[in-house]
């Protein structure tokens, strides 16, 4: 067992608020682009035609989507897919490097290099009137995405080992605010074009998106200055000073290295979860569109429920839960609902139990997450919270890499119901993996 952390810091609840609306406004910026994959796709076929990189790009689809019989507009969503697949592929190799240096060097520093990287991406895209400098725009991000990671160690940093569950629920709110607020803030600020209104700023690859652009940047320049301003080191220097200086070459190696034990076990645990979860979340609007006839403008109310359920249950039940069942046994709980809600998701036939089956994926969710990150927090060692913790955010990025592209293959290949009903029979397995989790020592 890891030994006993240091007490909670004075003034933890303020620091908390501080780590809080960090994570709640770098996920803001992440968050503007998710509604505008199809369009971009269109933009740029327009503008780069059907060679270069698109058309690259494109043909391996078009092949993919023949291979298993993929229908409809398949061409947009796994363009979409594709793109955070390479995001979630670089922040996969990247965010265990940026938590294992926060170990040694502070989460202050580690937070003020990847916000400015993210910034600097976002004004790449910015001005990105090429497909080429869009997709090199994504893999900056990418590589410089392990703020969540690091602001995920200084909660654990700053919290009591009783309080742990608390504030990672604490950071699950601001990931539910974000997902809510940043898809719409990028679904309004796309009707703004600069090139309609001013068609000589094209020269300087300005494009129909540099307004959402504009707006990630500036939440990240925000974001900067918050944190250059507020946000004080909570990393112990008994535990800097303890931290190994380790060499990661990716982070499935690092895990297979790590010793065999529950934080290892809770981290392949929350892969397979977020597998599931993830090809269910891009798949969504397919099923509310083929059965429900949902129009794009109609599906921001199914991911606003989503959002809200999480918020309720990260912000509220769990904070009273935890300290009465322990984060095992809400953990298994919402692995539970988590499961019954995506087979009456797939499976129901009428609206109203479409949104049965959201408020329960919500609810699983929402206790699955703060508790996973609680455990990986509690069963690793002080001076490897940032380590630990980047395998853990990073393991999350590779199942979403994976997990959309499965989903929407099987979804066109198979139906709904069986998408649904396999993504559920997934989630049996994180289930039996936590059974032999040990009680976390307090």
């Amino acid at each position: 067992m890891p030994p006993e952390a240091a007490p909670r810091q004075p003034g933890s609840r303020s620091r908390l608020g501080i780590i809080f609306l960090t994570i709640f406004i770098d996920l803001l910026g992440f968050t503007i682009i998710f509604p505008l994959f199809p369009a971009i796709l269109a933009y740029y076929l327009k503008a780069d035609g059907a060679g270069g990189v698109l058309g690259w790009l494109l043909g391996q689809i078009e092949s993919l989507a023949h291979l298993v019989g993929a229908r409809g507009n398949y061409r947009e969503v796994l363009f979409g897919g594709i793109l955070g697949s390479l995001y979630s592929f670089l922040q996969f190799v990247c965010a265990p490097l940026w938590g294992a240096l926060s170990d040694r060097i502070g989460r202050r520093k580690v937070l003020l290099v990847t916000v400015a990287g993210t910034a600097a991406s976002y004004l790449m895209w910015v001005f990105s009137g090429s497909f080429a400098l869009f997709v090199l725009a994504r893999l900056l991000g990418g590589a410089f995405a392990g703020n969540l990671s690091v602001a995920t160690a200084a909660v654990a940093d700053v919290t009591s080992r009783e309080n742990r569950a608390k504030g990672m629920g604490l950071v699950g709110v601001a990931f539910g605010l974000g997902f809510l607020f940043g898809p719409a803030i990028g679904s309004i600020a796309a009707f703004k074009d600069l090139t309609a209104s001013h068609p000589g700023l094209a020269h300087f690859g300005i494009n129909p998106f540099s307004v959402p652009a504009i707006l990630s940047a500036c939440f990240s320049i925000v974001n900067l200055v918050w944190i250059t301003t507020r946000f004080r080191e909570t990393l112990d220097p008994a535990h800097q000073e303890a931290a190994e200086i380790v060499r990661i070459r990716h982070p499935v190696h690092e895990l297979i290295a790590a010793e065999a034990g529950p934080a290892r076990r809770t981290n392949w645990l929350y892969f397979v979860f977020t597998l599931s979860f993830s090809g269910m979340e891009f798949s969504l609007p397919f099923l509310a569109a083929d059965r429900f006839h949902y129009r794009p403008t109609d599906m921001w109310k199914m991911f606003a429920f989503l959002g809200l359920v999480a918020i309720f249950t990260q912000g509220g039940i769990v904070r009273q839960a935890v300290p009465r069942f322990g984060e095992k046994a809400v953990l298994m709980w919402g692995l539970a609902v988590e499961l019954v809600g995506l087979l009456i998701t797939g499976l129901s036939p009428s609206e109203p139990g479409l949104y049965v089956g959201l408020a329960a994926i919500g609810l699983g969710s929402g206790l699955i997450n703060p508790s996973v990150s609680a455990l990986v927090s509690l069963y690793s060692r002080p001076e490897q919270q940032g380590r630990m913790l980047g395998v853990f955010r990073s393991l999350g990025s590779l199942a979403r890499g994976f997990g959309p592209v499965s989903a929407c293959l099987l979804y066109w290949w198979q139906g709904p119901s069986l998408t649904y009903g396999l993504a559920a029979l997934v989630l049996a397995a994180p289930w039996i993996m936590a059974l032999p989790l040990p009680k976390p020592h307090r």
